[in-house]
């Protein structure tokens, strides 16, 4: 098996929404905002091969929609989705498997995008099957008001459309290697893959962790639509995490790729933050 981290891109969001109850006073000593009070985050995916397997977790916002869209959310960095994959040397008709923690636009608006001359959307990666879990898929195709503005249908009808899309009903192992797991509190459904990886576990924490600043436990985006629920999902997960030394891949974190927790006198904390280089060989 190798992993390979692929940056999609970050992309700007208020640093009052991304931290919830917590005051600023707190959040800006661990993630600091600019003069608008929006905090700069990573759109990082993960490509794993294993076997004839090339599977890409989470693509990242796309770049399909119009300036208007992009303009809420200052769209920067020197990455992109498809130039961090030839950066890989992987190709799009190479994947052959795409996998959605869940469906809101900065997790899988890459997996779309528009055909040569812009008169319809196609899929980015022709020959994959794509993933996500059948309760989100529901939750997403008939959203909420409170979360509609995160489902955009350019995102997902096409998936659909095309056939290509399979939904998940059960936890457990996808493929060797690589077992899913259910959390509900940021929205309903949302996966979080376990992978097994050189002698530990490697868990994609998507927006259940958004970076190492979340790591206290209060400190819970104002997005997820059941904060109580977050709650106690990090708490048993910090459990389970710190008893078998997970390795935590963070998917929005600017500056931070990997950490590690554990619990201290005051609550779970970081202990250790790492680039993926730096710690795993080259397979």
């Amino acid at each position: 098996m190798k992993l390979t981290p692929i940056h999609a891109g970050n992309f700007k969001l208020d640093g009052g929404a991304m931290f919830g109850v917590v005051p600023k006073v707190l959040w800006q000593k661990r993630y600091p905002s600019d003069e608008n009070n929006l905090c700069n985050f990573a759109m990082r995916c993960l490509l794993v091969e294993n076997g004839d397997r090339k599977i890409l977790i989470d693509t990242g916002m796309g770049d399909k929609q119009d300036e208007k869209f992009f303009n809420h959310f200052y769209l920067n960095g020197p990455y992109s989705l498809i130039q961090s994959l030839e950066q890989a040397r992987v190709s799009p008709i190479e994947i052959t498997d795409v996998l959605h923690t869940h469906l809101h636009f900065d997790h899988c608006g890459g997996s779309v995008k528009w055909n040569a001359d812009k008169t319809d959307y196609e899929l980015t990666f022709p020959n994959a099957t794509y993933w996500a879990s059948e309760e989100q898929w529901e939750w997403a195709i008939n959203p909420n008001l409170r979360e509609k503005p995160s489902f955009l249908k350019e995102n997902l009808l096409p998936m659909h459309e095309s056939g290509h899309l399979k939904l998940i009903t059960n936890e457990g192992f996808l493929f060797p290697g690589l077992e899913i797991k259910f959390f509900h509190g940021h929205t309903r459904g949302q996966i979080i893959p376990h992978i097994q990886y050189q002698g530990r576990t490697i868990v994609f924490v998507a927006d259940l962790l958004p970076t190492a600043a979340h790591v206290p436990l209060p400190y819970i985006m104002s997005y997820d639509i059941d904060p109580l629920k977050t709650l106690n999902e990090k708490q048993a997960f910090f459990i389970e995490a710190v008893k078998n030394n997970f390795v935590l891949f963070l998917e929005h974190d600017l500056n931070n790729e990997l950490c590690s927790i554990k619990e201290g006198p005051k609550g779970y904390q970081v202990d250790q933050t790492f680039s993926f280089d730096d710690v795993y060989s080259k397979d």
